[in-house]
C-alpha cells in the first residue's frame, strides 16, 4: 500500500469518527448555488466561499472552464437539484496559462511521464514512448484570464440548455490574497433576463 493511500484511508478514519448526522443531508444543496471553478490545489471552495457540506454544488476541473461536461454537470445540477445561482471562479497563477494545446500535445507526443517547467518552458524528461491521441484534446488553455471568465459565462449562457432565468457571476480568486474579485463584463453577460 502506498504511503499516499495509507495517509487518505487514515484521513477517513479520522473523518469517519465525527461524521455526526450527515447521514441526514439532503440531495440537493441547501444553499442552492453551484461553483465551477479549478482544480487547483490551492484553492478551497468551501472556505472562499463559506460552504459546509450540503451547502453547494462544486464542479472541479483544470482552469475551471465550461467544458462540454462541466455545462453537464451545471444543468443537472439546476434541472434535477434546484440550484438557482451559477458562479464561474477562474484564479491568478493558473497553470493553464503557461501553456497551449502545441505545447501540451507535442510533451504528450515525446512521452506520457511527467513534463517539468524549466525557466518558463515545458521541457519533456521521459524517455517515451508517448502517443499522438492528445491532437484530438482540447485542453482548453488560458491566455487572458479575464478573458477566459468572460468566454466561459458566455458559453455557459448560450447554452439552449440552460434557462435565462439563472444568474451566473464570474470571479477571478486571487492566490495571493484569497479575495475573489468580480468580472464586470462576464458579469453583465451572466445577467438572468427572465
Amino acid at each position: 500500500m502506498s504511503k499516499i493511500l495509507n495517509e487518505v484511508l487514515e484521513a477517513n478514519e479520522e473523518y469517519v469518527k465525527n461524521f455526526g448526522d450527515k447521514e441526514n443531508l439532503a440531495m440537493p444543496p441547501k444553499r442552492r448555488f453551484s461553483i465551477l471553478t479549478c482544480m487547483d490545489a490551492r484553492l478551497d471552495p468551501a472556505k472562499f466561499s463559506g460552504l459546509t457540506e450540503g451547502d453547494a454544488h462544486v464542479i472541479r476541473n483544470a482552469g475551471g472552464r465550461a467544458s462540454d461536461d462541466a455545462i453537464r454537470s451545471l444543468i443537472i445540477s439546476y434541472k434535477l437539484l434546484g440550484t438557482k445561482e451559477w458562479f464561474v471562479i477562474h484564479h491568478t497563477n493558473c497553470g493553464m496559462e503557461t501553456f497551449s494545446n502545441e505545447v501540451i500535445r507535442d510533451l504528450l507526443t515525446n512521452s506520457l511521464e511527467t513534463a517539468e517547467l524549466v525557466d518558463g518552458q515545458w521541457k519533456d524528461v521521459g524517455k517515451g514512448p508517448g502517443s499522438r491521441a492528445g491532437e484530438f484534446v482540447e485542453f482548453l488553455t488560458i491566455n487572458d484570464l479575464e478573458q477566459s471568465v468572460v468566454d466561459d459565462v458566455e458559453r455557459i449562457r448560450n447554452h439552449p440548455l440552460v434557462p435565462k432565468s439563472i444568474p451566473i457571476h464570474g470571479y477571478i480568486y486571487d492566490v495571493k490574497s484569497g479575495h475573489l474579485i468580480a468580472v464586470p463584463k462576464a458579469n453583465q453577460i451572466g445577467q438572468a433576463t427572465e
